[in-house]
């Protein structure tokens, strides 16, 4: 794999579209130190971008929590990404837009850092394993634990929220799983490490955990509809871990992930079953159809 950083084409930085190689900030930035930097991930399908506007939504919500004043409007970086798309000539891919502090202050306060943006995309294919996609993927439980909500935004796509996340991941992968079940600070079932997580049960019906400590994924939110406009029922609640045996299907879903089937956590066994499949058909349906003549 081409390491990120000795890519080729264009990137928007701060309003301009510059060589991928020139994308740099100062090493002493704010928002490599503290965290400062938010940030969102779509996919491109057919050249289509994939619910820009809800996207773009959920970047200035984070922004605003974070305290960080983006120099841009939500119709600016719309065509800013959608020129980027064109320009890279991306087909089947990844968006990355992500704005952080700069290096004018290097201390906790940061009332007086440049607030600095960037989008890159690039060819992208499945984030896990294609083959993982009817067999399923593995998962362990983690020992790190969702922040409680009074703790830290955590509604937010801000980069410190995913430290742990990375932590939680690498240990499952050297334990010889794909990814890693996180629980809420209250120990209840929360979400993968970058995906939102649901169950079916022996009755066909589809349980998520609330997101009052996680995010409310944009995916998550297009499969429920799926699955309502499939008249499958799904209850959103609070889900204990001792009950994740009584499940008999589980799957994950996000921008990067898309419907991904689970088939273990842990000691635990699920099938891939055909209502999961059905779901993925569909939501790969409709990220896929083109925009009317």
């Amino acid at each position: 794999m081409i390491p990120y950083d000795k890519r080729d084409g264009k990137i928007w930085f701060n309003n301009e579209l510059i060589d991928w190689r020139d994308a740099k900030f100062h090493v002493l930035s704010h928002g490599m130190h503290y965290a400062s930097c938010v940030f969102e991930g779509l996919r491109v399908y057919d050249g289509e971008i994939f619910k820009l506007t809800e996207h773009t939504d959920r970047l200035f919500h984070s922004a605003k929590r974070m305290g960080i004043d983006l120099p841009y409007s939500k119709e600016e970086i719309n065509l800013a990404t959608k020129k980027i798309v064109t320009v890279q000539n991306v087909l089947n891919g990844y968006v990355r837009p992500f704005a952080w502090r700069g290096s004018e202050m290097m201390a906790i306060s940061a009332q007086q850092t440049k607030i600095h943006m960037a989008i890159a995309t690039w060819e992208w294919g499945t984030y896990f394993d294609p083959k993982l996609k009817t067999q399923g993927i593995k998962l362990n439980v983690s020992n790190w634990r969702r922040p409680s909500p009074d703790s830290i935004p955590w509604d937010t796509k801000a980069s410190g929220l995913y430290m742990i996340c990375t932590l939680s991941k690498h240990e499952a992968e050297k334990q010889g799983y794909t990814d890693s079940l996180m629980l809420d600070h209250e120990g209840n079932v929360a979400e993968a490490t970058g995906a939102n997580i649901f169950f079916k049960d022996t009755n066909g019906e589809l349980h998520t955990p609330i997101p009052d400590s996680f995010l409310d994924g944009i995916t998550r939110r297009t499969v429920i509809e799926i699955a309502k406009s499939k008249n499958i029922k799904v209850v959103e609640r609070k889900i204990k871990l001792n009950e994740i045996s009584k499940f008999v299907g589980c799957f994950l879903t996000g921008t990067a992930a898309e419907i991904t089937p689970v088939s273990t956590i842990s000691k635990h066994q699920y099938e891939v079953c055909n209502l999961i499949l059905d779901l993925s058909e569909s939501y790969d349906k409709l990220v896929r159809k083109k925009k009317a003549a």
